[in-house]
């Protein structure tokens, strides 16, 4: 993706940034997708070994604020 997407509510400029996700000893971190639904872990709280992981980027809106992620 080489230029922030159009809105789709509103069809104004979209900016990029991130969710920040908060781990253990809230360590900063962005969000992540797994693939497949999530399978609970006794150690870990999910599984997530051998699933494919892709970041997340995500656009705001400059007008209306409407979010939209990617998986990357």
């Amino acid at each position: 993706m080489n230029e922030p997407p159009k809105c789709v509510k509103c069809q104004s400029r979209m900016e990029e940034g991130f969710i920040l996700d908060l781990g253990d000893q809230n360590s900063r971190q962005t969000s992540t997708w797994i693939s497949g639904p999530p399978e609970p872990s006794f150690w870990t709280g999910l599984k997530t070994k051998g699933k494919h992981k892709r970041q997340v980027r995500t656009f705001r809106c400059i007008r209306c604020g409407f979010l939209e992620s990617y998986a990357w």
